[in-house]
């Protein structure tokens, strides 16, 4: 909800660029982009194909420059999860000397006032304001001292930028815990800019459809794709699954005819097939978490396996008692709907920091 985002910037010509880590950088860009053109900006958006089709559906005449992503992969085992993002990092490295390089070239040729980048870490230049999002202070992994690597590593390339964003409400009552709320900070001006999502609530009627929402990098999202459409064999209700890949996937087969697939679904019809339903089950995902809390939507939430940011989310909304969580492996469609109902008897509205 754009009236709630702490953002205040006039007349400038601005560049947008969303991490291509998952949509969820993509999404969350949507309100931001909402802001700063009621604010009387001129916007240009950077991401990837996938990212670029997000954007676009919401904004049928954005200017979209073509920036190539990091393209990290998950490990098929949760357990090889660190290891398998250390082994990706000349890849990293790469991408981040690439879009520094990019960036210079486009601002000679565009000349951009702002540079607001969702977690690309060297999407930075002196000649313009740059700015850096993300809810994400404290790298939290298993071991005391890859924290603590990971931490120095991302505050010397934030401390680059002019100012940090940071999409949370900066109290107590907040949605990411020791992540966005670290006890050491970065030495640039950081502003808890509020919680961002493309979600408007509005009154709907509920239809007792459960809806899954998958995203992610593969091949995870499959491996999860996989489990779901073997439990959802046994299942006779109505399902929407949304599938999050790309529009020209081949659609799954042999799917039940309670089961309504979407490859990928505008912003617009998420907004009205979350609110219709009884139950959302997706990603732990941040921005996903935050467009749950805006809806104000009971979930089941699925961290990736491994990915120990979204199990820190999900463990830390479980507490907060905002979302019940289960690991993937674990995964029990029906024993999991039993127990998120009656999670759901003692969850308060006034738990949602909204």
């Amino acid at each position: 909800m754009i009236e709630n985002i702490n953002i205040s910037i006039h007349n400038k010509r601005i560049l947008i660029a969303p991490l291509d880590w998952g949509l969820g950088h993509a999404t969350r860009c949507i309100p931001l982009i909402n802001i700063l053109l009621k604010q009387g900006n001129e916007i240009y958006v950077a991401a990837t194909a996938l990212s670029a089709t997000v954007i676009r559906d919401q904004f049928p005449d954005i200017k979209i420059l073509s920036l190539r992503g990091y393209a990290i992969k998950y490990p098929k085992s949760g357990n090889w999860f660190l290891w398998k993002m250390l082994l990706q990092l000349p890849k990293m490295i790469s991408a981040i000397i690439h879009e520094k390089k990019w960036l210079n070239n486009i601002i000679d040729t565009l000349g951009f006032d702002v540079v607001i980048s969702d977690n690309r870490l060297g999407l930075r230049n002196n000649k313009t304001q740059s700015i850096f999002i993300t809810h994400q202070l404290k790298i939290k992994t298993k071991y005391r001292l890859t924290d603590f690597l990971l931490q120095k590593i991302n505050y010397y390339f934030i401390n680059q930028f002019d100012e940090c964003w940071v999409p949370d409400l900066s109290g107590v009552n907040n949605l990411a815990g020791e992540l966005s709320h670290p006890i050491t900070m970065p030495i640039i001006p950081v502003k808890y800019i509020g919680v961002l999502s493309r979600f408007q609530p509005s009154v709907q009627i509920r239809n007792n459809s459960l809806v899954f929402i998958l995203s992610g990098p593969e091949p995870q999202r499959t491996i999860f794709e996989n489990i779901i459409v073997k439990q959802l064999k046994q299942y006779n209700n109505p399902v929407i699954l949304i599938r999050g890949v790309g529009k020209e996937e081949k659609a799954l087969q042999n799917l039940g005819s309670n089961v309504v697939q979407y490859n990928y679904a505008s912003s617009h019809l998420l907004n009205e097939i979350i609110q219709q339903s009884n139950v959302v089950i997706a990603r732990s995902g941040y921005s996903t978490i935050m467009d749950l809390v805006t809806l104000k939507q009971h979930a089941i939430l699925v961290p990736t396996p491994g990915q120990t940011e979204q199990e820190y989310l999900a463990g830390y909304l479980f507490k907060k008692k905002l979302f019940y969580t289960v690991t993937q492996d674990q995964f029990d469609l029906q024993k999991d709907l039993l127990a998120s109902l009656a999670f759901r008897e003692v969850q308060s509205v006034k738990n949602n920091p909204l």
